[in-house]
């Protein structure tokens, strides 16, 4: 298939590059250098506020892109511009414009369609396509939807004979409660590798392990959208992409074993248990917490990065900030508790650039503003707790990076249970078969059982780790991870 321009001068199938602007914008954080201690200023040079008193300079906050977040260019590419061969279909397809140039991300158009509010399937397919081999690929999308509301589902097919054989994944399931990576009236990027392949027909099959039969020679694609029968949804897609997947950095996969909220329990049960293993984490500090009853203090924390070889990166400064959630709060005021939590991590000699969202929730502030936009100027990443696939390396979005939270040997609780990591065909059997950056999510550990699907017990941590050990997979922060090209 011949790959398309994209408009801004990419060829060859390359992931739409931003021209350097003429005159380069001053950031908060690189403001809070130009301006000193208790000083910000703006992006044309005016300061915000001025200095308060004396006192030394201001820490460095300033932030370097880790190599491990560059995108990766296109091994093959449709960006759907004019001449493309795809087509729209499906009883769930009210209309269809497969060269709608009202609304796009690349070149000068995009393919829409919209659902008929009935819950059928909607797709945009294209088959014959010359054959194509997906060992070793990873399959990017970009699409838009433009009002999430009766958003259900969103699923793609690779296949053979009139889609008689295919593999399907869950590119996203709508939630009407959690967080959703896919939000209104914005270009998202999802990346699909075989870890995450969710089902097969006719001649495919996944094996007990997780294994696809096969990974070359398909002939057909299909990207389908199913509304929730309340309501139609209109979606835009932009771009269908194979890029090298995570097996060219990480053969056999990587796993981050990550900690939110700072709890006593990571120093005191889950770092034992790891240096067994020669493992590190990351932990996700809460800075107020810092200290206070059954939250590590400083001390700990620095212990952790300087002696254990552990990431120490950002969660909140503020408690309130952290329980209430950034999405119940002001621009202002969730940009007031990243700078101080970005200066406080640095004055206290924590290295990392790395953020996890409060309750993992990064699509907007009360007043409209994106969380995720608010995150970028203050930190080289920020994870979130959506799951529905595994993390790719490198990470499609960098600030909405993707993990496996709760993980609980609770059999009451509401999390995932250790199980779905360790059982036969688990994440940890897709990640040394297929390799993925598979991000696991903790938060406090209790010496015997837990009463909560936030908490696991240590016998229960145990097991997932000496799990991880018996695969063979490596261990790597979240820093670590990124620091890879």
């Amino acid at each position: 298939m011949t790959t398309h321009l994209d408009g801004q001068g990419t060829s060859q199938g390359g992931y739409n590059r931003h021209r350097a602007p003429k005159e380069k914008a001053v950031s908060r954080r690189s403001a809070l250098l130009l301006a000193g201690a208790g000083g910000l200023v703006a992006a044309g040079g005016a300061a915000y506020f001025a200095r308060r008193g004396g006192g030394g300079p201001a820490p460095d906050l300033s932030i370097t892109k880790p190599p491990g977040t560059a995108v990766r260019p296109a091994l093959w590419s449709e960006q759907f511009q004019p001449g493309h061969l795809w087509s729209a279909g499906g009883v769930g397809t009210a209309n269809a414009d497969p060269n709608d140039t009202s609304l796009h991300s690349r070149g000068t158009q995009s393919f829409a369609a919209t659902t008929t509010g009935t819950g059928e399937q909607s797709f945009v397919r294209r088959q014959s396509i010359p054959a194509f081999d997906l060992r070793g690929r990873t399959i990017r999308l970009v699409f838009r939807v433009d009002d999430t509301t009766h958003l259900n589902r969103i699923t793609f097919f690779v296949g053979n004979r009139d889609y008689g054989d295919y593999f399907y994944w869950n590119v996203h399931i709508h939630s009407a409660v959690d967080a959703n990576y896919v939000g209104p009236g914005e270009w998202v990027t999802v990346h699909l590798q075989w870890a995450d392949v969710a089902g097969a027909a006719g001649a495919f099959a996944i094996s007990a392990k997780g294994d696809p039969s096969t990974r070359s020679a398909f002939t057909e694609m299909s990207f389908e959208v199913f509304d929730d029968k309340k309501g139609p949804v209109t979606y835009h897609l932009q771009a269908v992409e194979l890029i090298e997947d995570t097996t060219k950095t990480f053969p056999h996969g990587v796993v981050s074993i990550t900690f939110d909220d700072s709890f006593q329990s990571v120093y005191d049960l889950a770092r034992p248990v790891m240096a067994e293993h020669r493992f590190t984490g990351t932990v996700y500090n809460i800075a107020e917490a810092a200290g206070t009853d059954r939250y590590m203090s400083v001390k700990r924390m620095q212990a952790l990065q300087d002696t254990w070889a552990w990431e120490m990166a950002g969660h909140a400064y503020s408690m309130d900030a952290h329980n209430t959630g950034y999405d119940q709060l002001s621009r202002h005021e969730v940009d007031t508790d990243l700078r101080k939590l970005r200066t406080w991590m640095v004055s206290r000699g924590f290295r990392s650039e790395n953020f996890a969202y409060p309750h993992g929730l990064f699509a907007a502030t009360k007043d409209g503003v994106p969380i995720d936009r608010i995150a970028g100027e203050y930190f080289a990443t920020a994870r979130s707790i959506v799951g529905e696939t595994t993390e790719t390396f490198p990470p499609a979005m960098p600030y909405r990076l993707k993990a496996l939270t709760g993980v609980t040997d609770d059999p009451r609780g509401d999390g995932n249970p250790v199980s779905v990591v360790t059982d036969l065909g688990g994440k940890l059997d897709r990640c040394a078969s297929s390799g993925d950056w598979l991000i696991l999510c903790f938060h406090q550990l209790v010496a015997k059982g837990p009463e909560e699907s936030t908490q696991v017990s240590q016998a229960g941590f145990a097991s997932v780790m000496k799990a991880i050990a018996d695969h063979g997979i490596p261990v790597a922060t979240v820093g670590e991870v990124l620091s890879h090209p």
